[in-house]
């Protein structure tokens, strides 16, 4: 019997993966996974579902959501993507990963059957997810997509509740170039009769939302503007806020979240919005509930690396934003952090709009050029000569962890440590 280690090699190797190699891991179709449901016996068809799309937040989006949901009692799936450390944080029950046993028995009783379908990695790990949600019998289970949306693996479930968190620049070569054909993408998972959820409104994409709602008799909400979170304030690692919950009270109730960044604010609302749209009979959530999983997002679910402090001397944060809008939100967080001298580990991938980014950091930071060990990864001399274009100063590094030693052993009292640019750079640091 193959061990773990070597169960995951096979599928390393065999199959594509797009966080490794990029657009060439990309399907544009469904085919491959409709084989494998049908393999398997539809087992998307055995549990129910919500089911988060968007640009920034979704991974943030899915684990509150979970979080909320096994707080009020349920039996709760969670799948996600990327993984950070282990490969089976993407599929988890009540916060637990799927045992390692698991993975070797589906991955050898379905090789050979799946070796016909030759489904990339994305696809294979979404047929084991769904099979286990259905064995273990999960009473709801949430579905991050990979990418996109209407193409996207994933997008065989037939959701409770549609969630779209927002849309901004990402993936353009795979998805459009125009915010409009983006939205389009993630509006595929829009189902006929289903209510969605979108985080934000943004007046770029609206339209396109309505359009598709209409077109599928689905009731659309707008989560900024159902939700009202005000006062919200970061202390001691937790964001605390007041949120409206309109099926509860009229006073609005103080919540806090150990996911401490400001820009949560924006994911607590969409969250608490499709959870109140739950049928409350099936899926009966008292007011507790939100208080509890909001408070233990990442006990509860295992999150990492959303602005996560890693070392307080000196002080070292993580954050996965990695495209103009999540590194916008960082460099928000940057500034609402005190510090003194700011000392900036960035590694990138080299499908992103680098210049973009790099024309948004701050000029007074020092860098510490860094590559993660995958071939996406951007070359970090590469980097740090397009860096300097920018008025961007600092020294090259042959990984994460050497860069991030540097950056450590150079920071003096009341520096801040910030590592970022990509998931991949932040999986290496943590």
């Amino acid at each position: 019997m193959a061990s773990y280690k070597e169960t995951l090699e096979y599928l390393f190797r065999q199959l594509p993966m797009f966080h490794r190699v990029g657009a060439a891991a990309y399907k544009a179709n469904l085919d491959n996974t409709h084989a494998i449901c049908e393999l398997l016996k539809h087992p998307e068809k055995k549990f129910r579902s919500i089911h988060v799309a968007g640009t920034n937040g979704k991974g943030s989006v899915s684990h509150m959501l979970a979080a909320i949901l096994q707080s009020a009692g349920f039996k709760t799936g969670l799948y996600t993507s990327p993984h950070l450390k282990d490969f089976r944080e993407r599929v988890r029950i009540n916060g637990k990963m799927i045992p390692q046993k698991n993975v070797i028995a589906f991955v050898q009783k379905h090789r050979r059957a799946f070796e016909r379908i030759q489904p990339s990695f994305f696809e294979w790990t979404v047929g084991l997810a769904f099979d286990y949600f259905a064995k273990e019998k999960v009473d709801i289970a949430i579905i991050e997509v990979g990418l996109g949306g209407r193409l996207d693996s994933t997008n065989v479930v037939m959701p409770e509740v549609s969630v779209i968190t927002n849309i901004s620049y990402d993936h353009q070569y795979l998805l459009g170039d125009t915010l409009e054909k983006i939205a389009a993408e993630k509006a595929g998972i829009i189902k006929a009769g289903i209510p969605v959820v979108i985080g934000e409104t943004q007046a770029e994409v609206r339209s396109v939302f309505e359009k598709k709602a209409r077109e599928n008799g689905s009731e659309l909400f707008f989560a900024d503007q159902l939700i009202s979170v005000k006062k919200p304030k970061v202390k001691n690692g937790f964001l605390s806020a007041e949120i409206d919950l309109p099926k509860h009270k009229t006073k609005p109730v103080t919540v806090s979240c150990d996911l401490a960044g400001l820009y949560q604010v924006k994911n607590i609302a969409t969250a608490v919005t499709a959870s109140l749209l739950l049928d409350e009979e099936k899926f009966p959530i008292p007011a507790k509930a939100y208080k509890t999983g909001l408070r233990q997002v990442c006990k509860l679910t295992g999150l990492q690396g959303r602005w996560q402090t890693i070392a307080r001397n000196p002080l070292t944060i993580a954050d996965t934003g990695h495209n103009e809008a999540g590194i916008r939100e960082v460099l928000s967080m940057l500034k609402s952090t005190p510090h003194r001298k700011l000392h900036f580990v960035l590694g990138v991938v080299s499908d992103k709009d680098v210049r973009k980014i790099l024309e948004m950091l701050p000029k007074n930071a020092v860098y510490y050029f860094c590559k993660a060990n995958l071939p996406r990864a951007f070359d970090p001399f590469e980097l740090a000569a397009t860096a300097r274009v920018y008025g961007l100063k600092g020294d090259v590094f042959p990984t994460v962890r050497k860069a991030l030693k540097a950056a450590r052993s150079a920071a003096g009292k009341g520096d801040l440590v910030f590592i970022g640019g990509s998931t991949f750079t932040v999986a290496e640091a943590i």
